[in-house]
């Protein structure tokens, strides 16, 4: 079983790369720190090659669907929202994390996504 995290980016927010990069930290965080309390197997097994993915969708609709789809599959999640203090304002959905957790599973929800 391959393990993988998936970060999902709103790319409609026009965010420039060094904020979108840390997001993204953000998100791979976040999530990783989830896994390793809620599926400690899950985190071990992931953490020797670490495998991130990073997609974009074009809206925060979109963004909330793949979320609830997660939620749906009982897979590990993670949501990111912004302080406001440089691009975008406070509060504003920038990107969700979804694993780390089997790929299989998390391509059920992420496989038509195009990458960042």
């Amino acid at each position: 079983m391959g393990l993988k995290q998936v970060i999902i980016v709103r790319a409609d927010l026009g965010m420039g790369k060094g904020k979108i990069a840390a997001q993204v930290g953000h998100a791979c965080v976040l999530g990783a720190e989830n896994v390793r309390k809620s599926k400690p197997e899950w985190f071990s097994k992931w953490w020797a090659g670490q495998a991130k993915i990073v997609l974009k969708v074009n809206s925060e609709t979109e963004l909330e669907k793949i979320k609830r789809d997660a939620i749906e599959m009982g897979l590990p999640w993670a949501e990111v929202t912004d302080a406001g203090h440089t691009q975008i304002a406070p509060g504003t959905f920038t990107c969700l994390s979804i694993g780390p957790a089997p790929e299989e599973q998390i391509d059920k929800i992420t496989s038509e996504l195009k990458l960042l």
